[in-house]
Order: C-alpha cells, then sequence, then structure tokens
C-alpha cells in the first residue's frame, strides 16, 4: 500500500509540475500566417526589379534629334533595350533610310547597324559599362551608356518614373 501511496503521490507531483509549467501558447495558423507576412513585408529585393524604365530627352539636340532609352526588366535582368532617335516630325533615326546611306557613306555605318547592336549588348552584358562604344557612333555610344546607368538605378530602386534629360545645356 506504501508502494501505491508512493507512486500515486510521485505522479499527482509530476501532472502538477505540468500544469504550474508556464509555456509558450502553442502557435495557431493563423499566428504562423502573420508572422509570414510580417517576415516577407521586412525583406527587400537586392538587384533589379522588374518592370519598363525610360529616359528621354526634353529638346532636340544640335542635330536635330530627340533620343530616348527603354529598357524592360524581368526576373530581375534587363530583356529588352530599346534605343529612340525622333525628330521634329516623330520619324525615328533608325527608319530613315536617307540618313542610313548618308551616315553609312561618312562613318561606314548608320543607325541600322549600331543602334540593335548597343541595345543588343546591354541585353546581353547587362552592365552599361560592358557595352562597348560603336567607332562611327562615338557620341550615341556614350550617351547610351550613360542613360542605360540611370535606368539601372532606377531599377535597383524600382522606381519607373520617366527621367527625363534637360539635354539644352
Amino acid at each position: 500500500m506504501k508502494k501505491f501511496l508512493s507512486v500515486l503521490f510521485l505522479s499527482s507531483a509530476l501532472v502538477l509540475t505540468g500544469c504550474g509549467n508556464e509555456e509558450a501558447p502553442e502557435e495557431t495558423p493563423e499566428d504562423t500566417a502573420e508572422d509570414v507576412q510580417d517576415d516577407t513585408t521586412v525583406e527587400t529585393t537586392e538587384g533589379l526589379q522588374d518592370g519598363s524604365y525610360r529616359v528621354e530627352d526634353l529638346n532636340f539636340g544640335e542635330t536635330g534629334w530627340k533620343e530616348a532609352l527603354e529598357v524592360t526588366v524581368a526576373d530581375g535582368e534587363i530583356t529588352e533595350a530599346t534605343w529612340e532617335s525622333k525628330d521634329e516630325d516623330g520619324n525615328d533615326k533608325i527608319d530613315d533610310e536617307d540618313y542610313q546611306e548618308t551616315m553609312t557613306n561618312v562613318d561606314g555605318l548608320g543607325p541600322q547597324d549600331f543602334i540593335p547592336d548597343l541595345e543588343g549588348q546591354l541585353v546581353e552584358k547587362q552592365d552599361p559599362a560592358d557595352v562597348e562604344v560603336v567607332s562611327g557612333a562615338t557620341h550615341t555610344s556614350e550617351k547610351f551608356q550613360d542613360y542605360a546607368q540611370q535606368l539601372v538605378d532606377a531599377a535597383e530602386e524600382g522606381n519607373t518614373e520617366t527621367i527625363e534629360v534637360d539635354n539644352a545645356e
């Protein structure tokens, strides 16, 4: 009988000890979902954020063209780059056959040659600093690199507002 009472006493003590233990309440599915949601809002995205980014001249340059560059970012990478050079009538330099012929005769290449090259280099290399200057289109190449860097900076911040460059100076 003493054995029975000892076992009973010991069992009761363990049960009471377990009840007196202050453990954290068990998480419910709603609690877990809130924790996960809170965690995801704290995380930051590194690299380029998906979207379309554009930089454009505010004025027509000395040669009569207003230029712009637009890039598309998907899955954190530049997937498309489009360079525009428009005259006052809205005609794009790359579509101007007379301009293409004149430039080819003078420099050995025209916009139909170097613009797709610059666009392709940016998509391939992902870094404006790695885009090589096209001989015969040095000014456009350097401007392309500058505008591409501005767009990469905007894409890192996720700022999809058009960047306007006051090129009258």
